[in-house]
């Protein structure tokens, strides 16, 4: 998987509370990003999510024609996940890039019984993203 730091929304991004990505992409006039060949949102745990008590993360990918995301777009959204779900590699949201996003992109992260003691993540668009898993093969040979 490939990806570069004008297409990256925030690296190892420590959240407490509710805020926007670090970075936002600005699509300029051509927006038709991955057309014929979608790109990929991915965000990645890269610390495990604590909290004193219950708390939960809602990722989202939001897009606006302002940079100051004065009226912002939801495009997708994991929902709320809980803290114990969240440790260090998990992939909490991959999603194709519509084609109809407005100019400037960023993601969301919104924390909900918070605040969090600890919890980064990183977000890029990818294209060709590497997804592959490795199983048992489910035989033996003798």
């Amino acid at each position: 998987m490939m990806y570069d730091k004008l297409n990256t929304f925030g690296t190892d991004q420590a959240v407490t509370t509710t805020a926007p990505s670090t970075d936002i992409v600005d699509l300029g006039a051509a927006r038709d990003m991955g057309n014929g060949e979608p790109l990929e949102l991915v965000i990645l745990v890269t610390q495990s999510v604590t909290a004193a008590g219950a708390a939960s993360v809602t990722f989202t990918l939001e897009t606006d024609d302002t940079a100051g995301f004065s009226s912002p777009v939801v495009l997708a959204s994991s929902g709320a996940i809980g803290k114990a779900a969240l440790p260090a590699g998990t992939e909490v949201l991959r999603v194709k890039l519509p084609l109809d996003a407005e100019r400037y992109l960023r993601t969301n992260y919104t924390v909900a019984t918070g605040p969090l003691t600890a919890g980064t993540f990183t977000a890029f668009l990818a294209h060709d993203r590497q997804a592959s898993r490795a199983y048992a093969s489910g035989f033996t040979v003798s």
